[in-house]
């Protein structure tokens, strides 16, 4: 590590003001940030903790019925106070890494981050969920850009997610059990308009929508309804821990058991 200032503000306006300074960078849980530092991958002069803002915090429902999740909120609060509203999200939250690291990653960093393996993006995409920041909202659709890649612009932060809460849903994940992120996660998300299918850790351009599946499962919304389809194999992540057809199939396999979850 190496020597570098750290500002904990108490309102968001105080947030965006010290990330106005050159140098400065958000900091939420700290699970990505810090290990990238140590390896000096990155090397930020300034870290603005966003854990101090209490109004970034917390799960409620609106009064469109939507769950809304402060930026700020950790992955236990999530799996707890998300599970009445919305089970399948508080599910993903609940297998998000181990104990330590639910406790301590937040919502808004992992979708700031937009790791091509983690599970929250399945989430939002799948949900068609709003991302709110300091300046404005952002549909997720618009949000996810590519590994790593967001709609974010530069000192712009998270402030809250707001999920649209479905008929029915269901989040598979097969765990790569060393960083117990998901090979391939897959989040079904049924709703009055259409089903939405949103795949992780498969795809080198990051969280996709497999827009194939969707169309089959208006039709038809049961694990059947994808058996004819060929699984997507653009651009699949190849690696020591899978092949490019291995997590091709996988995510056929994991969609159809979300529906059968789901359903």
């Amino acid at each position: 590590m190496y020597n570098f200032e750290f500002a904990k503000p108490a309102t968001i306006g105080e947030a965006v003001s010290a990330l106005s300074s050159e140098g400065a960078q958000a900091l939420g849980g700290g699970q990505t940030l810090l290990p990238t530092m140590k390896q000096r991958l990155a090397a930020p002069e300034t870290l603005v903790s966003l854990t101090g803002i209490s109004e970034m915090k917390g799960v409620c429902l609106s009064d469109a019925g939507e769950v809304c999740v402060g930026g700020a909120t950790t992955h236990a609060t999530v799996a707890a106070e998300a599970a009445a509203h919305y089970p399948a999200l508080a599910a993903l939250a609940g297998r998000i890494g181990d104990p330590a690291v639910r406790n301590r990653g937040t919502i808004g960093g992992s979708l700031a981050n937009n790791d091509p393996s983690a599970c929250y993006p399945a989430a939002a995409l799948a949900s068609g969920a709003t991302i709110k920041t300091n300046a404005r909202d952002i549909a997720a659709d618009d949000y996810f850009q590519g590994m790593f890649t967001t709609a974010l612009d530069e000192g712009e932060i998270i402030t809250e997610v707001r999920f649209p809460v479905p008929e029915k849903a269901n989040y598979q994940k097969f765990l790569q059990p060393a960083s117990r992120f998901a090979l391939v996660g897959v989040f079904v998300a049924k709703y009055a308009d259409g089903v939405r299918v949103a795949v992780t850790g498969a795809s080198s351009d990051g969280v996709f929508r497999w827009t194939e599946a969707e169309e089959a499962l208006n039709g038809s919304f049961t694990k059947d309804a994808i058996d004819a389809l060929s699984p997507p194999d653009g651009d699949m992540i190849a690696d020591l821990h899978g092949s490019a057809a291995y997590r091709a199939h996988l995510v056929k396999v994991l969609t159809g058991r979300a529906v059968a979850a789901a359903g």
